[in-house]
């Protein structure tokens, strides 16, 4: 089915349950990747789809190896959803090398995918890399383009803007600026800048449109269990966007409530036992019952 056949099919569509996609890479702990976005899709009421863009072998300790599929079969699973699912948001998270970066970009074009919320992830919370120094390039200038909002942690700012990270909030705004700059200028684009990596127990995240800055306090919680928080607030807002689009500020509101559903996640991250590295988040936090006892 080509584009315009598509969009025919998308336009028939009746449901009111948005259907959202994660173009990412596998965690087998399920704490981030794919994995992560399809529980956090459900847990905030869109349908997950999923396309492998890159398998790791990883646990809550570390990545201990990384294997990127054939472009050409990452280009077909693309290419088969898309002609047939009517996707309202699309999700981007780790891509790995350059070629799946190119390939990626082409398709998101060739189907004009709607709400982009790209997630540069280049490092994994163990401290590995997971995005090849070649892609970084490919991915501001074949991806951004496609990209309805970009969330980028500090060290990520940095790296995309070739210069040390951000070490305030002050620095904060003018990166947020810069970033806005490698977006599209002619239509309404996004740029999430998350503060976790400053020191202290008082975390500032930045939404900026380019032209209104809006600042997104929050409180560190004392927990080990974070990891794939990114992976998730970047997958919890293509969620939320579809189903904030009557709103008073759409995307904000979107942003706000994904990250206040993430606050808590984190807040009930210590009730999962999964690994004895940094866990996951609590996706089902809201829909989970403890038991007491034990196994």
């Amino acid at each position: 089915m080509n584009s315009s056949a598509s969009s025919a099919a998308a336009a028939s569509g009746t449901s009111h349950i948005p259907n959202v996609v994660s173009i990412a890479g596998i965690d087998p702990s399920g704490g981030a990747g794919v994995f992560a976005d399809i529980k956090t899709f459900s847990a905030l009421g869109a349908f997950g789809c999923g396309v492998v863009a890159a398998l790791t072998a990883q646990n809550t300790q570390a990545v201990t190896g990384v294997h990127v599929p054939p472009t050409d079969f990452l280009r077909l699973q693309i290419d088969t959803l898309f002609a047939d699912v009517r996707l309202h948001a699309t999700k981007i998270g780790m891509l790995g090398s350059a070629e799946v970066t190119a390939t990626v970009a082409d398709r998101l074009a060739h189907w004009q995918a709607a709400r982009v919320v790209l997630d540069p992830v280049m490092v994994a919370k163990s401290g590995d890399s997971l995005l090849a120094k070649s892609a970084i390039a490919m991915m501001r200038e074949a991806l951004f383009p496609q990209a309805f909002m970009i969330t980028p942690n500090l060290p990520e700012a940095g790296v995309l803007l070739e210069q040390r990270a951000p070490e305030s909030v002050k620095e904060m705004y003018r990166a947020a600026e810069r970033l806005r700059e490698l977006l599209p200028q002619s239509s309404e684009r996004w740029v999430l800048l998350k503060g976790g990596h400053l020191p202290g127990n008082e975390l500032t995240d930045l939404l900026f449109d380019g032209d209104r800055m809006v600042e997104l306090p929050a409180r560190r919680i004392d927990t080990r269990n974070t990891h794939g928080t990114g992976c998730t607030l970047s997958s919890a807002i293509a969620a939320l966007l579809p189903q904030t689009a009557g709103d008073f500020r759409p995307v904000e509101a979107a942003v706000r409530h994904a990250r206040q559903w993430l606050v808590n996640a984190i807040a009930h991250a210590d009730q999962l036992a999964v690994g004895s590295g940094h866990g996951p988040v609590h996706h089902f936090h809201a829909l989970w019952r403890v038991r007491n006892g034990s196994d």
